[in-house]
């Protein structure tokens, strides 16, 4: 298991990384219910408080990034509920992953099938 630590680019989620993102991935858990959707989006920073985020995950959370929310501890299938609010798709949270434009990561998916 030491080895999957080490995978260059690539957080893995595990036992540490759960537990620094557990704030994050409880508040993004949260989105499963559209009263609190619409909470978030009337006032950000007092739902994020309400969780407890620390910085590194309130920065990535107000730059819309699930790269940098994944490097915060957040967990991908929690961090789609985030990115749903924003009508963010499985492509667009490729492309950021990745540094492509939303049309290359569209362009390369294409190129991969068979």
């Amino acid at each position: 298991m030491d080895d999957l630590r080490h995978i260059p680019g690539t957080p893995v989620f595990q036992g540490e990384q759960a537990k620094r993102g557990y704030a994050l991935n409880k508040m993004c858990f949260s989105f499963n219910d559209a009263a609190n959707r619409a909470a978030f989006l009337g006032d950000e920073e007092g739902y994020m408080d309400r969780y407890r985020l620390n910085e590194e995950q309130r920065a990535a959370i107000r730059s819309r990034n699930v790269g940098q929310l994944i490097a915060a501890g957040g967990n991908v299938y929690y961090l789609a509920k985030f990115a749903g609010i924003f009508g963010l798709n499985v492509q667009d949270i490729g492309a950021q992953q990745t540094g492509m434009t939303i049309e290359a990561f569209k362009a390369f998916l294409a190129s991969q099938g068979t």
